[in-house]
């Protein structure tokens, strides 16, 4: 057999973050969605063994084209602030006669991706005229959120906002036109896109404060989003968001109605119309899905063939 294939998290970044990637990552990403809904990937619920602090997640799944994957990522909410990262991951992809060709770093994969597909979600539901966006939450998907986000509307106006200011202002920094917003509600009054991306436990943002017709995006994996969110239609990258309970599952969208939760990959394929007028507010809600991983991490390992990057580990 061939031997496998070691990429790091530079290479990682590399692949997903460089130049004329976004596009290229949302067009997989689109197609992987497309593909979860139409029945030609399998992607069982994220199972999770729980330790002293943390826990650590399997998430495994198969996509026509691409081949399998199965991403291990352990939380340690306890190690933020420390030198030891409270997210950590590796991915593993098989070919589709079920060869393991290439490891990654996961955590890079996840955080990029998620941020990516939270932007594929906002371009199939945002107004086309947007032009205000609103990012809470400073932290790593807020920084991953302003790159997914910075191509995909001509924006005027980009507003961010932390519960840790330093944080508000680092992630500003990185964009000419970001500024920090004195709170939360400033930032979101008047947005056409907000991206929830905190670790809030609570509700973050009353639903009093958003425009008609905008766009919320939400991948907090706690309960960031309001109850008043979720009493029209919900956006997600899978029904089982709402039919499985966490780690699997959104907690915000537990009992909810079915017949209200839609998949991307509906919209994609034609089978729902998304938006269904200018004032409507669209709610996006994410709990991270293996179709993702398997999506960014092909994308990876397409790039470092085609330029011979990573490291070759004999079997």
């Amino acid at each position: 057999m061939d031997d496998l294939l070691y990429l790091t998290e530079a290479d990682v970044r590399a692949a997903l973050t460089g130049p004329g990637s976004g596009p290229e990552l949302r067009a997989r990403l689109r197609d992987a969605f497309a593909a979860f809904s139409d029945g030609r990937a399998d992607v069982p619920a994220r199972i999770a063994a729980r330790a002293p602090g943390g826990f650590m997640a399997a998430m495994p799944g198969y996509l026509e084209g691409v081949g399998m994957v199965v991403k291990a990522v352990s939380v340690f909410p306890a190690n933020h602030g420390t030198d030891v990262p409270s997210h950590q991951a590796l991915v593993l992809v098989f070919d589709e006669r079920g060869t393991p060709v290439a490891i990654m770093d996961g955590a890079s994969v996840t955080a990029i991706r998620t941020a990516a597909s939270a932007a594929v979600a906002a371009d199939l539901l945002a107004r086309p005229d947007s032009t205000v966006l609103a990012i809470i939450g400073g932290g790593v998907q807020g920084h991953s959120h302003l790159q997914a986000f910075a191509d995909l509307r001509g924006w005027g106006d980009i507003r961010v906002a932390s519960r840790n200011h330093a944080a508000a202002e680092a992630l500003a920094a990185r964009h000419p036109l970001a500024t920090v917003a004195s709170s939360f509600e400033a930032a979101v009054r008047g947005a056409d896109v907000i991206c929830l991306t905190t670790d809030a436990d609570h509700s973050v943002i009353d639903p009093s404060w958003v425009a008609p017709g905008a766009h919320v995006g939400s991948v907090g994996n706690k309960a960031e989003l309001h109850p008043g969110f979720t009493e029209g239609t919900v956006f997600v990258e899978w029904r089982g968001a709402a039919t499985t309970p966490p780690p699997a599952g959104a907690t915000e969208l537990q009992g909810i109605a079915l017949e209200r939760v839609v998949e991307l990959g509906e919209v994609l394929l034609g089978r729902h119309p998304g938006r269904t007028d200018a004032s409507e507010v669209t709610v996006y809600k994410s709990t991270g899905h293996a179709i993702e991983d398997a999506a960014a991490a092909r994308l990876v390992l397409d790039h470092a063939r085609a330029g011979g990057t990573g490291t070759r580990l004999p079997r």
